[in-house]
């Protein structure tokens, strides 16, 4: 069983997978910064500083001014302004991503552009043929 493990352990599988998980903690890190140092404040000018976090229902029927007050005073809150607010978060961080790696596709895309060919056309029967090839296989016509 140990040996079992120390292959699987060792496989370059298995360390792709951890420097991916390492890769993509630290990537996290900078899309929340992203969204909540530069996107979430110019969004707070475009919607007026709507702050949904003191939106909530307090369970034992009483009116609380802010959802500090309700936990202060150890009451059983449903927070949906706060479940809003992550759902917003979501969104915008998924957006972030979807950015993200659309450009890192495009640069991927510039990076492959030089395209060697390795076929030609056959000027008699029109197939694809090796680049090197000096007679036709298909209509064994003589390629010049």
């Amino acid at each position: 069983m140990l040996k079992e493990f120390k292959k699987f352990a060792l496989k370059g599988n298995m360390i792709d997978l951890a420097i991916g998980i390492i890769i993509g903690g630290a990537f996290s890190g900078i899309v929340n910064s992203l969204v909540k140092d530069i996107i979430m404040p110019v969004l707070s000018i475009l919607t007026n500083k709507i702050d949904f976090t003191n939106l909530f229902i307090a369970l034992d029927g009483k009116k609380y001014a802010t959802l500090e007050a309700a936990k202060s005073a150890e009451t059983a809150t449903i927070n949906y302004g706060l479940f809003i607010t992550g759902v917003i978060d979501f969104i915008i961080m998924a957006f972030v991503v979807f950015l993200l790696v659309q450009w890192m596709n495009k640069l991927r895309k510039s990076e492959n552009t030089i395209v060697v060919p390795t076929t030609k056309k056959c000027p008699h029967c029109i197939s694809d043929i090796h680049i090197d090839a000096t007679k036709c296989p298909y209509c064994t016509g003589d390629i010049v």
